[in-house]
């Protein structure tokens, strides 16, 4: 385990080192009982396999990371993951590729559109990207808050001796009831098409067949340049536990494409192409 000081926060960082020297590969994941740990089996350590250097973190207020009362914005979360960039001394002479899964993938999307010099591919696992996604989510977050206010499930869990359990639950409890997480997250600002027209790195999006996010990645693979969208079937919106076969081998063709393809850009201001003004 290791701690990095990025954008004034103290971030709870792992680091997977390649058999030899390769790309970077840094990871984002999803929200509130989401930590750094979901992609350890599924994808970080067989990415590491493959010859890539990973980076996992755990988000603002996430896992072990320090929580903060505020700062849950897109444009924030961008700037912590420069930071921490900067701090790992990665992205200045060759960009990292980015996997992020749910809002995870949301904020890869605003970073490589703020900062392109930095993001050498990106690959999403069941983002929420547009339509009424937002309000969904501020909806299903605020309900959980009032279910979790002045609970008495973390002791009781922490009675039945399920300790990671009564861990997951107050982390919850503090970032729903005690930042700004759910008004931050209210306040985003939709992508739009020509958000989706300004990408230059090659995307993929995986999608579960039965997810209500589908309308959203069509809609960006049809505007990103380079854009593969790949549809599992069977499956909801937790592809990452439920199809690990198939998810893993769709990114790792996904890295090994985008590195062998890869060629020197200049570095394009983010006033130029991006969404965020950093």
């Amino acid at each position: 385990m290791a701690e990095i000081v990025a954008n004034s926060l103290r971030f709870h960082v792992q680091r997977l080192p390649a058999p030899q020297p390769g790309p970077t590969v840094v990871f984002l994941h999803g929200l509130v009982v989401d930590n750094l740990s979901s992609f350890y089996c599924p994808l970080a350590v067989p990415v590491a396999r493959a010859g890539h250097e990973v980076v996992l973190y755990d988000l603002r207020g996430h896992g072990l990371t320090e929580r903060p009362p505020t700062g849950y914005d897109a444009r924030t979360a961008v700037r912590d993951l420069v930071a921490l960039l900067r701090g790992l001394g990665l992205g200045r002479r060759r960009p990292v590729h980015l996997v992020g899964n749910s809002y995870g993938g949301t904020l890869a999307l605003h970073a490589a559109l703020a900062r392109p010099d930095l993001v050498a591919s990106l690959a999403l696992l069941e983002p929420p990207l547009s339509g009424p996604w937002v309000e969904n989510m501020v909806d299903t977050l605020s309900v959980a808050a009032l279910s979790l206010e002045d609970s008495p499930v973390p002791s009781e869990l922490s009675s039945l001796r399920l300790r990671k359990a009564a861990k997951l639950t107050a982390i919850a409890d503090a970032l729903l009831n005690r930042t700004s997480l759910i008004d931050d997250i209210a306040a985003s600002r939709p992508f739009t098409t020509a958000d989706y027209a300004g990408l230059h790195c090659p995307v993929l999006i995986i999608c579960g067949e039965h997810s209500e996010l589908v309308p959203g990645a069509r809609e960006l693979a049809q505007h990103a340049p380079r854009c593969d969208l790949r549809i599992l079937p069977g499956l909801g919106h937790d592809v990452l536990k439920e199809s690990s076969g198939a998810l893993r081998g769709a990114v790792l063709d996904h890295l090994a494409t985008a590195t062998a393809t890869a060629t020197p850009t200049a570095a394009r201001s983010a006033t130029q192409t991006g969404v965020l003004a950093l």
